[in-house]
């Protein structure tokens, strides 16, 4: 498997005009999974939410179509998409002609599938739609706000997060103020990320500054979440969570992941007011 740093990432490249499917550079979830001590047998289910905004072709009168395409990664895949790589391949369809947005659709899922190594479902919504996801905030009770002060911002520290197993709750806790930074060239991620769980009760001024500890964290979208997800199981022991993040927009596109334990539905894909 390729790595990191033979990707696109961080290079100057040229956009080509012609459709070229072996743009996407597929990288594996194995080596961040291990670094948390997970093998085949994942603890969590999810998915990836990808929002593409800047898909273009011809359709087969030559007549230039826009659409937004929402992209759905099962966390079962073995692999993740470089995201550079994924914005090039879109870039590569603007001269590409099809006679109609089925067989549009009908390529991206096929090639899409090919590099994640597992099923990928592509819904493509026309610009001037209705239907295009209005904004909302996500639910939950915002621990931004607490009057603490925080003086750690690197490495994640888990020995931040607590519980207590005397009080047992069943909320959803909403913060603004993950950041990472992508782990190839340094450029900041900014997400906003919703933790809904039953158990003890977690101790807010704690998650808040095991949130903030990433801000000087390296690592993909997707790796972060699991690590969230799997820091709050080891040091919190719910009984039912769920992590979910919404990144903002880079390249016209953003990266969503959501991680679950087992048997909890999926959430909406929702815009929210930063993205």
């Amino acid at each position: 498997m390729t790595s990191p740093e033979l990707s696109p990432l961080g290079k100057a490249v040229e956009y080509g005009g012609d459709y070229d499917p072996s743009l996407l550079f597929p990288i594996a979830r194995a080596q961040s999974r291990s670094a948390l001590g997970l093998g085949d047998d994942l603890p969590f289910g999810g998915v990836d939410f990808w929002n593409a905004y800047e898909l273009s072709w011809l359709d087969g009168r030559g007549k230039p179509r826009v659409a937004l395409a929402e992209l759905r990664v099962p966390a079962t895949s073995p692999n993740i998409v470089e995201s550079k790589s994924l914005k090039l391949y879109l870039g590569s369809y603007a001269m590409a002609r099809f006679a109609d947005t089925d067989a549009l659709r009908a390529q991206l899922v096929a090639d899409l599938s090919a590099a994640a190594g597992a099923p990928v479902s592509v819904v493509l919504t026309p610009a001037g739609s209705n239907n295009v996801a209005l904004i909302e905030n996500l639910e939950g009770d915002l621990i931004d706000d607490l009057p603490i002060e925080i003086s750690h911002y690197g490495p994640p520290r888990p020995d931040f997060l607590s519980s207590d197993s005397e009080t047992r709750a069943d909320e959803v806790l909403v913060s603004h103020l993950l950041k990472s930074n992508c782990p190839v060239t340094g450029q900041p991620d900014w997400a906003s990320v919703q933790i809904r769980y039953a158990g003890p009760r977690i101790a807010r001024d704690g998650l808040l500054r095991y949130l903030v500890s990433y801000r000087q964290h390296s690592d993909f979208h997707e790796s972060c979440v699991e690590r969230i997800f799997m820091d709050l199981i080891q040091h919190c022991a719910p009984t039912r969570l769920a992590v979910y993040a919404r990144y903002t927009r880079r390249g016209g596109l953003d990266i969503n992941p959501f991680r679950a334990t087992p048997g909890l539905p999926l959430p909406g894909n929702p815009r929210t007011n930063r993205q």
